[in-house]
């Protein structure tokens, strides 16, 4: 099978694509025929060795995917080959087959093509719990959303939208906010020529109510500056490459509280939690919730479908389809 290879630390371009053997399905495992795999920015920051954790090489990047069963090992009974389902894997997923413990895989939800699959479980769900589980949200609050039209941003609008919310979309062009607007954003911020602290309060009025945040940097100061009295500043990520220092009389004189949100350890002490949000997302794409994908890539153009994420050039998902 072709397989995109991280041989040595560095930005997409040191990626190879090589022929490796196709995996074989141990016990617990199953293996599937990647039709599609979605591109989080995570992914990038994992091939450069800038991750909270540390991939040894060689390894094939990429962490979500969609496609068919091919094989499954002797103790498998919730999947069977002929099976079309989505999963995740910390790496792995840039290639046209993968083999990973059964128990992962999912079948993909009424309502979702396959190729939107490989682009929802990641974003979606990080998204929806950084609102709901962790930033409290309800229903005509008003919540800001940093980096907005990226792959988390923009699912964060369209559910905070769903969910009852006010939103404000904050990005780095008009173009980019005329996505989040399409997606239900009642305002949009460009950072780029409008000063975020000043902008929010002028239009919330008393602060915003939930900031979420997967960027980093020096916009964290300012966004959490604006929150109202018992705002809740949800940090989801980094992808600036800047960690923010804000400072503690901030929380203190706003009654402020800063919470951090990460879907492994999410799952881990709070599962109930996370089950039931699966559920509602499940409901959710009945009624039309589908994942923004704004660009498309074959398997042997992997490399400049990961520096499409890396230059900020993409809105919403980028996918690599090995088909």
């Amino acid at each position: 099978m072709r397989a995109l290879v991280c041989e040595q630390y560095g930005p997409p371009s040191s990626l190879v694509m090589k022929d490796l053997p196709n995996p074989e399905a141990g016990a617990d495992e199953a293996v599937v025929a990647i039709h599609a795999a979605a591109i989080n920015f995570p992914d990038l920051l994992i091939i450069e060795n800038r991750y909270q954790v540390s991939i040894p090489v060689p390894f094939t990047p990429g962490s979500e995917f969609a496609g068919e069963v091919l094989s499954v090992g002797s103790n498998v009974s919730n999947v069977k080959p002929g099976d079309l389902v989505m999963g995740g894997s910390f790496v792995g997923c840039f290639a046209e087959q993968i083999c990973v413990q059964a128990t992962t895989l999912k079948p993909i939800p009424a309502g979702l093509t396959i190729a939107q699959a490989a682009a929802f479980s990641v974003t979606y769900r990080t998204s929806y719990h950084a609102l709901v589980t962790i930033g409290e949200l309800k229903e005509n609050d008003w919540v800001v959303v940093l980096g907005a039209a990226g792959g988390v941003g923009t699912a964060a609008v369209d559910l905070a939208t769903r969910l009852g919310a006010k939103v404000i979309a904050v990005a780095s062009s008009d173009e980019r906010l005329a996505v989040c607007k399409n997606l239900g954003a009642v305002a949009g911020i460009n950072y780029t020529t409008e000063n975020l602290k000043e902008r929010i309060k002028e239009i919330t009025g008393s602060g915003a109510d939930v900031v979420i945040d997967p960027v980093g940097g020096s916009y964290s100061e300012e966004a959490f500056r604006a929150i109202a009295w018992g705002g809740r500043f949800v940090v989801v990520g980094f992808a600036d490459g800047d960690i923010p220092r804000i400072p503690l009389n901030l929380p203190l004189l706003k009654g402020g509280i800063i919470k951090g949100f990460e879907i492994r350890t999410v799952a881990e002490h709070l599962p109930e939690e996370v089950a039931k949000g699966d559920e509602i997302l499940n409901e959710m794409t009945k009624q039309g919730l589908v994942p923004h994908v704004s660009d498309v890539f074959r398997l042997e153009q992997a490399i400049d479908a990961l520096e499409c994420v890396a230059s900020r050039k993409s809105t919403g998902k980028v996918l690599i389809c090995p088909e």
